[in-house]
């Protein structure tokens, strides 16, 4: 009795709620209930299912793929070093050996009375007493009168021990160091071996100006270049280009 009751009130219930063309339609049988009961439940799982489908996701950025180095043949890393080295050498002042004050060695020809003479490779500032302990020294008995042992050597040159007639770099004249040379011998003057007086017989230089080539070179250990000259307070452009054809380290 009392679930009849229920029933009868859970009917009036829904028959309240339902739209009333619902009511025309389906008489409120409980298998017409039953059955829109169905379909509204189907239709709402269905939208459910949409709607979860829809909705926005995180998306994960594609990962970053690394190439693969490619192996140089030896051609090209060949290739690769000679271009290191021509542009390693470019970059030096002077271009290269050779390149005057700023190369780093020397190629001088030591001959006459020493022990090993021939062609050597020194260090750039290096000296004549080097050049020959480099040649493995000088012979017993040879004369090393007027030979100045502590000149700076200059790239090219040639050192003669105990030669007679024949001094470091050319003729020179009577009172004239070796390898001096004077303004009008025809050989060009060492800045590194001439003294004061020659300096003066320059065209252009006077006294005042001969003795400071010869404090500089003092001051500097030598002249290493015939650029450094430019260096001398009172010779400028000018002055030095009549200079430069005359002179030599």
């Amino acid at each position: 009795m009392v679930e009849a009751v229920g029933e009868r009130r859970w009917r009036a219930a829904v028959r309240e709620r339902l739209p009333l063309w619902v009511q025309t339609r389906c008489g409120l049988e409980p298998r017409s209930l039953a059955a829109l009961a169905v379909v509204l439940v189907v239709a709402a799982c269905a939208a459910s299912g949409f709607f979860w489908a829809g909705r926005p996701e995180q998306v994960r950025a594609p990962e970053l793929v690394g190439v693969a180095p490619v192996a140089a043949s030896p051609a090209s890393a060949s290739a690769s070093a000679s271009v290191s080295v021509s542009a390693t050498a470019s970059a030096r002042p002077g271009g290269g050996p050779g390149g005057g004050a700023a190369a780093a060695e020397v190629v001088v020809d030591v001959a006459g009375k020493v022990r090993r003479p021939g062609v050597l490779t020194l260090p750039a500032g290096s000296r004549v007493a080097d050049a020959l302990r480099a040649a493995g020294g000088v012979r017993a008995g040879a004369d090393l009168t007027g030979l100045n042992r502590a000149r700076v050597l200059f790239d090219g040159e040639q050192v003669l021990v105990g030669v007679a007639g024949a001094p470091v770099g050319g003729s020179a004249p009577s009172g004239a160091g070796p390898g001096a040379g004077t303004a009008g011998s025809g050989v060009p003057l060492s800045l590194n071996a001439a003294t004061a007086e020659q300096f003066d017989g320059l065209p252009g230089v006077g006294p005042v100006l001969a003795r400071r080539i010869v404090d500089h070179r003092t001051e500097r250990g030598g002249f290493r270049s015939v650029e450094e000259l430019r260096e001398v307070d009172g010779i400028g452009e000018r002055r030095f280009a009549d200079l430069q054809p005359l002179v030599r380290p």
